[in-house]
């Protein structure tokens, strides 16, 4: 199974945090139509725009948040915020936030680090094992694993890794736009693309309890509504 699993447990754990998932991505929108409220000249938008899509957020949701981020409809600062520590068995804990409110999240993240035996660290402390990478995840059923490829290379990517169900195309986050466009355009079905950060080494956990603790503290971050992405170096059961 790949890091990103299969295609199936991705959209199933979507469709059990919907309703807060259009919260994130709502964010995402504001933040990105900061720059434009055009998606034909905002490509980062666009993006975020398709992502809101793909899990079935409303059109209204989304013009209101392209509106709050161009200014037209009062509405909340979002400022990002990047957090950087250690879980359980020393596995190292990235964890990006768009917040209105830095004290209360800042709060948030420290509580649960702690709680559950993590430890927040300094900005630096994990981040050298991470390379920031744009991720695009397009469902293999019935494609071509070598003209995917050559397709994806043409763009700009710099690789193309081959999980169960999918195709994950891996390129230098200046490429992420441009690269995601000409899979677009070529007709492929995009399930995700995010510009991530990928571990560079890999942590080894094998003590259960660890383990336990470890997946409860990523579910909390992940369910709370100012955390948009948390990154790991360690892989976890499905």
């Amino acid at each position: 199974m790949g890091r990103h699993g299969t295609i199936a447990n991705r959209k199933a754990a979507q469709d059990s945090k919907r309703a807060a998932m259009f919260t994130k991505y709502a964010r995402q929108i504001i933040v990105c139509a900061k720059n434009g409220g055009d998606p034909n000249f905002n490509p980062a938008l666009r993006v975020a725009i398709d992502k809101a899509k793909g899990i079935g957020m409303p059109n209204d949701n989304i013009n209101r948040a392209i509106k709050k981020g161009t200014g037209e409809l009062g509405g909340e600062t979002y400022e990002e915020k990047t957090f950087e520590g250690y879980g359980p068995s020393g596995v190292a804990v990235i964890v990006e936030c768009l917040t209105d409110n830095n004290n209360r999240t800042t709060a948030f993240v420290r509580s649960t680090f702690d709680k559950n035996g993590g430890n927040l660290g300094t900005p630096g402390c994990v981040s050298y094992m991470f390379s920031r990478k744009g991720v695009i995840i397009i469902d293999s059923e019935g494609l071509d694993e070598e003209e995917v490829m050559m397709a994806a290379l043409e763009a700009g990517a710099e690789d193309m890794n081959v999980n169960e169900d999918s195709f994950e195309v891996i390129t230098d986050p200046g490429a992420f736009n441009d690269v995601h466009e000409a899979i677009k355009q070529a007709g492929y079905d995009i399930v995700e693309a995010e510009i991530e950060q990928i571990p560079s080494m890999q942590a080894n956990v094998t003590d259960e309890a660890a383990i336990k603790s470890l997946t409860k503290m990523i579910d909390i971050l992940e369910e709370n509504d100012d955390v948009q992405n948390v990154y790991y170096n360690c892989e976890l059961p499905e």
